[in-house]
């Protein structure tokens, strides 16, 4: 009776050392597996630090601008729903969203030297008052910098007076700019021959992209600063 209890005693014994042995087994097990999971989430979280996150570059530029250059992007509208968009050294200068577009021409002025915002105006070229716009151009002074951006129709009221001002201003497309045409320009007061910065799309109801209105034009660059 006593040699039964005995091996029934060693029996429970032998059993607890058994499970407690695979219960520490089973328990390193999960800690190795939390400890690669935990690795593994760390080396995953280094990696997707450490990878090469893509660059922001002022107005949405896919490089940078030299030195004592300033970045511009100007879209025109599209057909008379989505209005333009002028950006200058990464601030957005008019659009939509700004809600300080208007049909006819969009117009930002910039102190050439600087870059500061001088002033941003839009004309109604379909039943505006166009000498608004001519007692605008007149008044703009020696160096400073002009983007233009049209939007709906840019050209019904358009005078002779007003195309010369933009030549004067850069522009080598003006004298093109009819009904619905859509135009960028980005040119300056007292600026020696042509602005290179001057994009048209011209409305033709056989090549027209939407119905009755072109496609929309755009056009980003560097601008040099002017010398003070």
């Amino acid at each position: 009776m006593r040699f039964t209890g005995a091996v029934r005693l060693g029996v429970l014994a032998a059993t607890a050392v058994l499970t407690w042995y695979i219960t520490s087994q089973l328990l390193n097990l999960q800690l190795d597996e939390n400890l690669r999971n935990l690795v593994g989430f760390q080396d995953q979280e280094a990696i997707v630090t450490s990878s090469s996150v893509p660059k922001h570059f002022k107005c949405g530029l896919v490089s940078t601008c030299p030195q004592n250059h300033f970045v511009f992007r100007v879209a025109s509208g599209a057909a008379s729903v989505a209005g333009p968009s002028i950006c200058f050294e990464d601030t957005i200068l008019i659009s939509s969203v700004k809600n300080n577009v208007g049909r006819g021409l969009n117009i930002a002025l910039l102190n050439g030297v600087t870059g500061t915002l001088l002033d941003t105006q839009t004309f109604d070229m379909w039943g505006g008052d166009v000498l608004a716009l001519l007692r605008f151009l007149r008044l703009i002074q020696d160096g400073t910098v002009i983007i233009v951006a049209t939007f709906d129709d840019g050209a019904t009221k358009m005078s002779d007076e007003i195309r010369a001002l933009f030549v004067s201003l850069g522009s080598s497309s003006i004298g093109q700019l009819a009904f619905r045409d859509n135009w960028v320009f980005v040119g300056a007061k007292g600026i020696q021959g042509k602005s290179p910065f001057e994009q048209l799309a011209k409305h033709n109801k056989n090549t027209n992209k939407y119905d009755g209105w072109p496609e929309a034009v755009e056009m980003s660059g560097c601008l040099p600063a002017r010398k003070d």
